[in-house]
């Protein structure tokens, strides 16, 4: 019963430590809470091949897990150290204090580190140390012998009891737990954005009516903000000021400048509808979406600044110090590239990058797509590295054509009859020529194309079908305009993007 008592002492010391901690960031810096520390020095210590493992079993999930992978381990660090303060109390002590300092090295090391970030692990260090002790004295206490307690005070019910020790444990976890969840609000709270946006020099034409109105199941042809797939390294969304941001144009450029959000928004703006996806979705995946972006032309900023030299990639980098490198040739080729600053008509949300991120479409999003943009630095690929290069993706990855059964579900079970097979397909800045689905087997048929909304936009597509009674094999394809086929070579999404066919299995009853 002692060792349980020690074990939970050190427990509650890290859980009050960690709790106090991600408070005081959360008005300080919240990447700077020891847990959300750590935890991204853990994402980019992991080597790739288990990043894409975690996106493809966890999803959206991953760093949820991650997060809760740290505490786990934390804690049981935490219950050794109390066991081990029972004869040696400044063992105990010196373990809790090196997880406090692992948590602030993290801290440290973070691109974007201030000094102020290391406050959350003095906060944690001081917290944690001091329920530490305190708990130790009562567990202790509460572990004695009765019959030493009245020897030594002639009361049986002197000193601290084994309630006083429970009272205490119960009471600094109530306190732990209220202290963490204020500062997760906090963290979480999304503020509300009133930014009125000029209106675009050059808008785009009024989106057509979408299949999604007439065939049950299939994506609608806009993504509705909220729905919008997020995936990048950020354990907590950066919130940033709009009033203080700015926008740093620099490197090998002949007048280097900075931009405020007034400036930036002034500039001639456009408005067209793009199709972003994520490289590390799975052929059939959903980190794809389709939306209306409101920005400037990266070329028109970059033209401000003018080039010097021979630069071949734009690096950009985040607030947090996050970096993207942009091969330079593609943003000069023609394409609407952006810096967004608006999103289906709406300022961007934080979760997409508020005030302002990068557009480039026909890239996946890691070589072109940077939020919370801070700065542009025009370089070489020779001489500096973003970081999925450093971690040995590939520096040019257009997206791959491929297409997305919606309807009807992977396994799911439908009924005998007239029906609808359908979906999306995208190639972006290529565009969708035609869309093919193989029944268990068959020949390819052509179906039925949604709008064009352009080369840069998804296309819906569907095929009628009678359903007959039993286990169905459905397949699909797309074809870009240039008459190239999806590839049926199946490929993992490192180091350049998945591909291969897509199949479902269903039942029809």
């Amino acid at each position: 019963m002692t060792r349980l008592r020690l074990a939970l002492t050190g427990v509650l010391a890290a859980v009050a430590g960690i709790a106090v901690g991600h408070l005081v960031a959360a008005f300080l810096a919240p990447s700077a809470s020891p847990v959300l520390a750590i935890g991204s020095t853990v994402i980019d210590l992991t080597p790739t091949p288990l990043k894409e493992w975690a996106i493809a079993h966890f999803g959206t999930n991953d760093k949820l897990v991650l997060q809760g992978s740290v505490v786990v381990v934390t804690l049981a660090l935490a219950a050794v150290a109390g066991i081990l303060s029972r004869t040696r109390r400044w063992v105990g002590v010196t373990l809790i204090s090196a997880l406090v300092v692992l948590a602030g090295l993290a801290a440290a090391t973070r691109p974007a580190f201030r000094p102020v970030d290391l406050l959350p692990a003095v906060a944690t260090l001081v917290v944690g140390v001091a329920t530490l002790l305190f708990l130790r004295s009562r567990a202790l206490a509460a572990s004695r012998p009765v019959a030493d307690t009245v020897q030594s005070t002639g009361r049986p019910d002197a000193g601290p009891s084994r309630r006083g020790f429970v009272l205490a444990s119960v009471g600094v976890a109530v306190a732990a737990g209220l202290v963490a969840t204020a500062g997760q609000v906090r963290i979480g709270a999304q503020r509300v954005r009133s930014l009125v946006l000029p209106r675009p020099a050059s808008p785009a034409e009024a989106l057509p009516t979408g299949l999604d109105r007439t065939v049950a199941g299939i994506s609608p042809l806009q993504t509705p903000t909220a729905d919008f797939y997020r995936v990048d390294t950020n354990l907590t969304v950066p919130q940033v000021d709009v009033d203080t941001w700015t926008l740093e144009v620099d490197g090998m450029v002949e007048n280097p400048f900075t931009l405020t959000f007034a400036e930036l928004s002034a500039m001639p703006l456009i408005e067209r509808d793009i199709t972003m996806t994520c490289v590390s979705n799975e052929v059939g995946g959903g980190y794809v979406g389709a939306a209306r972006w409101l920005g400037v032309r990266l070329t028109d900023v970059l033209g401000r600044a003018g080039l010097r030299g021979r630069p071949d990639q734009v690096l950009s980098t985040a607030v947090d110090g996050f970096t993207i490198s942009t091969p330079l040739s593609v943003v000069q080729d023609g394409r609407d590239a952006m810096i967004a600053i608006g999103m289906n008509g709406q300022s961007l949300t934080d979760v997409h990058g508020f005030p302002a991120r990068l557009i480039t479409p026909g890239l996946y999003g890691f070589v072109g797509a940077t939020k919370w943009l801070t700065k542009l630095t025009l370089t070489t690929y020779a001489q500096d590295q973003a970081y999925w290069t450093q971690r040995q993706w590939v520096t040019d990855a257009p997206i791959k054509t491929s297409a997305r059964i919606d309807t009807p579900a992977p396994l799911s079970t439908i009924k005998a009859g007239r029906t609808a097979i359908g979906g999306v397909a995208w190639a972006q800045h290529r565009g969708v020529g035609k869309v093919e689905v193989q029944i268990d087997g068959g020949d390819w048929q052509q179906t039925r194309l949604g709008p064009d909304v352009g080369i840069d936009y998804w296309r819906q597509w569907y095929l009628p079908w009678d359903a007959k009674p039993g286990l169905h094999r459905i397949a699909v394809r797309a074809v870009d305009r240039e008459g190239q086929v999806q590839s049926s070579e199946r490929a993992t999404p490192f180091p350049s993007g998945a591909s291969g066919i897509q199949e479902v299995v269903v039942t029809v009853a």
